[in-house]
């Protein structure tokens, strides 16, 4: 029992004695006393509720049932149910439907190619090197990596600007024709002067790479075949990029690479960047059966 307790009871013996011992009241007296009395009830009621609203509030307060800036005005309400819910940021969180969004980059068909390149695409390519030149007989273009998505679309990498041969694209490559051969190829296997960048296509570091001489303005080719991927254009799938093997035959022209840029046009390969190559070499993956698409922009769209 609480000393509170304890008091208010000796308190009460000790009124219930002093009441034993005084004169009985007048019915008067007894009247007033308990008017009196009613009083004090409903002053005791009266506070119980004050006591008991004052603990409401707190209770909604902390439930979060009532703001420090809570306003019943219908214009409030209607302004703040219109707000927008913001997009993820990185800090916050946002609303789900944002997160199923599908990426704005994602495509449902490669661009810039018609039904003819489309169909040689094999079904198992979940990742397409996709090279345009800027024209049937000019030496630049960009190159784009795309890569299929469970749903089918394709998830395009960075644009990168890509070279081409001299004399610019053709259906019909020959040995020495100096045009880069149209068409869709595998990519399988990659070397370079430098070691490994990290692809996982089996790769072969020799100095063997090396190339000598000047191009065609006049650049140094000492740092073209650091990194190369074959183009799988008259070469031996599975064989190192050196492989002498030409299936259609010597005249059929060979040794088409994805090589580095040495600042001018190429005999028939394609060059990327430094950079790029590194990347290109680090995100193909021979599980998802890469290929290249090349050609010019014109021919690619037919």
């Amino acid at each position: 029992m609480s000393s509170h307790l304890r008091t208010g009871s000796a308190s009460y013996q000790a009124a219930a004695q002093a009441s034993e011992d005084a004169p009985r009241p007048t019915r008067a007296q007894a009247r007033a006393a308990a008017r009196a009395q009613a009083r004090r009830k409903r002053l005791r009621r009266t506070s119980f509720l004050g006591v008991g609203s004052v603990a409401a509030v707190a209770v909604m307060a902390v439930a979060g049932l009532m703001h420090p800036h809570h306003t019943d005005s219908a214009d409030a309400q209607a302004a703040a149910s219109a707000a927008p819910v913001p997009a993820r940021t990185g800090q916050g969180d946002a609303s789900r439907s944002v997160d199923r969004a599908a990426p704005a980059s994602e495509l449902r068909q490669l661009p810039g190619l018609g039904q003819g390149f489309l169909g040689q695409i094999p079904a198992d390519a979940q990742q397409v090197l996709l090279v345009t030149g800027k024209g049937r007989n000019q030496n630049t273009g960009t190159a784009v990596l795309y890569t299929r998505a469970a749903d089918g679309s394709w998830l395009p990498g960075p644009t990168w600007p890509a070279r081409n041969a001299l004399d610019g694209w053709t259906t019909d490559h020959h040995a020495g024709d100096l045009h880069s051969p149209i068409g869709v190829f595998s990519l399988t296997d990659a070397g370079g002067l430098d070691a490994n960048p990290g692809t996982k296509l089996p790769y072969l570091h020799s100095t063997a790479f090396t190339s000598p001489g000047t191009g065609f303005e006049g650049e140094s080719l000492a740092d073209a075949f650091d990194y190369v991927v074959a183009i799988n254009y008259n070469h031996v799938p599975g064989t190192s990029p050196l492989s002498p093997e030409r299936p259609m035959g010597a005249s059929r022209g060979g040794g088409i690479w994805v090589h580095v840029d040495h600042g001018g046009p190429t005999h028939g390969c394609v060059a990327l960047a430094k950079p790029d190559m590194a990347i290109l070499l680090r995100d193909l993956d021979p599980g998802k059966h890469p290929v290249i698409v090349m050609g010019d922009a014109a021919s690619l769209a037919q």
